[in-house]
């Protein structure tokens, strides 16, 4: 058995990554670390986890508790983690890390959208971009991973293969979020009565995540994300200008056929497809009236966006079958 460490375990992605490693036939969580909930039976803090790891409990990290540890995922707030990789990584682990210390390729550009310096700027380097179906050559075998954000996931893998066909300095991104993907932080803007029936726009012009789909789309985007009253998933509606008519169904087919966990479909898809399922659902046209090309994409942002890609990432890194542990169908309804 592989033995994992999870930083962050207390929140909603720890849950998950503990969920999906339940049904893991080689990732065994041995360590779980948080501090908010330090010192709590993991059964405390996630109640529907408790037949799962009925032995485990939250404790506040050290690194001196990765002794035996052989795999580290860390789902932690941006600037965590770049204060503890030094640590982790001098002690040869595998690490997948899902905040945003490690994704930009310079700290200049950390600087640029997160507002503050980077503290390891001599690490960016060492992380590979962790979406395995535009990047799987470097993750297969890579120690260290920086996993991809949720937003960025659903708008690259729905953008990615039509880039050729579109003008890279024209790409818009609307997408919209279940109130999940704000973390397990009570705040105003996720409070139930904000949220319920309420469709909100936020981060205009600015959204952090706008820098990891110019860097891997290559140019530049107008992204505008949404708060929507549910609790997972993403859909992405995602617009080009195209050079010319073209068929970019039939180019995401040809990108994606063999990908296991990438369905692509002439129907529009829904988030709900994809609940609880490490799948991503796409669709794609060309509007000769307009001259544009349209591609959405679904997810899950707490599996394909966020744990499940850890966990698809960590399966390449230790030369395991890259699906295991991950389901590719969706609980609908």
């Amino acid at each position: 058995m592989i033995r994992v460490a999870i930083l962050g375990a207390s929140g909603f992605v720890g849950a998950e990554l503990l969920r999906l490693c339940a049904s893991h036939p080689q990732l065994q969580p041995v360590r779980l670390f948080g501090d908010s909930q330090a010192g709590l039976k993991l059964e405390a803090v996630h109640p529907q986890l408790a037949l799962a790891f009925p032995g485990l409990a939250v404790e506040r990290f050290a690194p001196e508790r990765l002794d035996g540890v052989d795999l580290v995922f860390a789902a932690l707030p941006h600037g965590h983690s770049q204060r503890l990789a030094a640590e982790i990584i001098a002690r040869d682990l595998a690490f997948v890390d899902l905040g945003a210390d490690f994704r930009l390729d310079t700290a200049e550009e950390y600087e640029t959208w997160y507002k503050e310096p980077h503290q390891a700027p001599e690490l960016l380097s060492r992380f590979v971009y962790g979406i395995p179906e535009i990047n799987r050559a470097r993750i297969r075998g890579a120690k260290l991973v920086a996993a991809a954000g949720c937003y960025p996931t659903s708008a690259i893998l729905a953008l990615r293969p039509l880039i050729e066909a579109i003008d890279p300095a024209s790409i818009v991104v609307d997408a919209a979020s279940g109130v999940s993907g704000a973390g397990k932080g009570l705040k105003e803007e996720t409070h139930f009565n904000t949220v319920d029936e309420n469709l909100t726009a936020y981060g205009l012009l600015t959204h952090r995540h706008t820098a990891e789909m110019e860097m891997a789309l290559g140019g530049r985007v107008l992204f505008t994300p949404h708060l929507a009253p549910m609790n997972r998933g993403i859909l992405a509606t995602c617009y080009g200008q195209a050079h010319g008519p073209c068929d970019p169904l039939a180019l995401l087919r040809n990108a994606y056929a063999d990908e296991p966990f990438v369905h692509v479909s002439e129907r529009p898809p829904s988030t709900k497809w994809t609940l609880g399922s490490n799948a991503v659902h796409l669709t794609a046209r060309y509007d000769p009236r307009t001259g544009r090309v349209l591609a959405v994409a679904a997810l899950d942002n707490l599996v394909k966006g966020a744990a499940g890609q850890m966990i698809q990432c960590a399966n390449l890194m230790l030369g395991l079958d890259e699906t295991a542990g991950l389901s590719t169908v969706g609980m609908c309804p």
